[in-house]
């Protein structure tokens, strides 16, 4: 078994629960923004929901894991839980962690986690692994921030208590890794995620979020929208629902960003664009757009791909940014032109059409 010793986390201590931390903790998960990303947590949470928690956690020590209060170091105050499941067979375990509202945006749940990953492996953990939702973007930084390597995506991991199946993001760390915090490849915009935007004061581009869905998929069900599409067809619901809850999660893992475009006066949705295929190495990554049939013809787009091109070669070690046309898409080919890219050549054969045959595909670059 672990030893029942409180552990020091630079702001915060990890200690044993005692007596004074029921009322903190149902005021903790009474907030929604805790219970979201918790499968099973009542809605009315209440003093035998905090009693069962105490329960689990005495079960957690008894098995070989261990779980702590978060406390304020210097008040003693309650800021959440910690904890470190009992090994597997394998001798791996896995770390968990809530936030109480009134503590976040002050590191607390970093150095918690910090603190507790490295406790595991003093203690001949040889593996630690951290699960946290797909759109749970805060957990996610918390697990970059603490040194912790993204692996992948489990599809439909857990439920909730309406029975929706949700995806998870698996993250793991070895006892031999480097500590270092992992810094995103693609930096947030100014604000975070989702509030960030860029905006030239006609165009606004914000990230791409689970309310954008019926917008984005209506527009990428129209025809003269998908047609210049790989492939070229309509996404299914389904899809154009994964890409707006996933989007924060791609922005943060460096994979991509995907923003909607809307007028700056209303917040109307008048389009899509996005950095893909981004090669860090290179430093380089490929930008593509839709716009909606009802706000074309009045230069938005444009707009709109100066406004992340400059984004990104401001903020990112992004060097070059490239695009593809179909040589018949001359309506796009104007788009890049008068947002400063430049010809380069012509691949053929390499886009799909829908009756099966393959067209020539115009590339485009602009450079920093």
């Amino acid at each position: 078994m672990l030893p029942r010793e409180p552990l020091t986390a630079g702001p915060v201590i990890l200690r044993i629960p005692e007596d004074k931390d029921l009322d903190p903790l149902i005021r903790a998960y009474a907030d929604p923004a805790v219970t979201r990303f918790i499968p099973f947590v009542p809605e009315e949470y209440g003093k035998d929901d905090a009693l069962a928690w105490f329960a689990k956690a005495q079960d957690a020590w008894e098995g070989g894991g261990a779980q702590f209060v978060i406390a304020d170091a210097g008040t003693g105050e309650f800021l959440g839980a910690s904890l470190l499941k009992p090994p597997d067979r394998f001798g791996n375990s896995e770390i968990g962690y809530m936030l109480a509202r009134w503590a976040r945006g002050r590191g607390v749940a970093t150095a918690a986690v910090r603190s507790l990953t490295d406790w595991g492996f003093s203690h001949g953990m040889p593996r630690i692994e951290l699960l946290t939702g797909v759109e749970n973007i805060a957990s996610q930084r918390v697990a970059y921030r603490s040194g912790y390597t993204r692996e992948g995506v489990l599809r439909e991991e857990y439920a909730t208590l309406d029975g929706v199946r949700h995806d998870s993001i698996a993250f793991s760390r070895l006892a031999g890794d480097p500590s270092d915090p992992i810094e995103p490849f693609l930096p947030f915009f100014p604000g975070g995620f989702p509030s960030g935007s860029l905006t030239d004061g006609v165009v606004r581009l914000s990230p791409l979020v689970p309310g954008d869905a019926d917008d984005y998929h209506a527009m990428q069900s129209d025809p003269e929208s998908y047609k210049y599409s790989v492939p070229p067809q309509a996404p299914s619901y389904a899809d154009s629902v994964m890409r707006c809850r996933h989007a924060g999660m791609w922005w943060l893992s460096g994979q991509r960003v995907e923003l909607a475009i809307r007028r700056a006066g209303t917040g109307a949705f008048a389009g899509h664009i996005q950095l893909a295929n981004v090669v860090a190495p290179l430093e380089q990554a490929m930008v593509g757009y839709s716009l909606h049939r009802d706000h074309r013809g009045h230069g938005l787009m444009t707009r709109a791909v100066n406004l992340l091109v400059e984004w990104a070669f401001e903020h990112t070690a992004l060097h070059r940014i490239i695009a593809g046309t179909a040589l018949e898409n001359t309506a796009s080919q104007r788009v890049l032109e008068r947002a400063g890219f430049t010809r380069e050549f012509i691949v053929k054969g390499l886009l799909p059409r829908p009756d099966g045959t393959r067209v020539d595909d115009l590339q485009w670059a602009r450079h920093r």
